[in-house]
């Protein structure tokens, strides 16, 4: 059974602990900017969501990366960047309509979400809820646009 990240927007209070506990897990140090999820604020920071990769069935990056180094992780579902195979061209930034790759300078690759072996720290790390880890089969393109139409006909009232 394939997991995913279901994101909760009403939930989140931009208390960073996701960010937090991505970047430590990735880079050893609590540094949110190199964070592989972001807290985008809306309205000054009256609404929060999170966002990070949201492993597409149909990659765009996979496809656009010249050197094939994104792949599939058949155990988690998860697009992973190899690093020794990243020759930090960025292609993938590109493609992915999401926004959701971005490049390191410190190495010179790019770093995305890879749900941290099937044991992501954003959802351990959310103390409200509003990140969990869930079967495939509870998210998808559909929730989010029911919640895209509810909060855009909240802001219209």
């Amino acid at each position: 059974m394939q997991k995913s990240l279901l994101i909760d927007p009403e939930k989140c209070t931009s208390c960073l602990q996701c960010e937090m506990a991505c970047s430590a897990e990735h880079t050893g140090a609590f540094n949110p900017a190199r964070s592989r999820i972001k807290i985008f604020e809306f309205e000054h920071g009256a609404r929060s969501i999170p966002y990070t990769c949201t492993q597409c069935a149909e990659a765009w990056c996979l496809h656009a990366c010249p050197v094939e180094a994104i792949t599939k992780n058949m155990e988690t579902g998860a697009m992973e960047v190899n690093e020794t195979t990243c020759v930090g061209c960025k292609v993938c930034t590109i493609a992915c309509p999401f926004g959701t790759i971005n490049y390191n300078p410190d190495n010179g690759k790019v770093a995305k979400c890879d749900l941290c072996s099937g044991d992501p720290q954003c959802a351990d790390a959310c103390p409200t809820g509003a990140i969990t880890y869930v079967d495939s089969g509870w998210t998808g393109y559909g929730r989010m646009q029911e919640w895209a139409v509810r909060t855009h006909a909240q802001t219209q009232s």
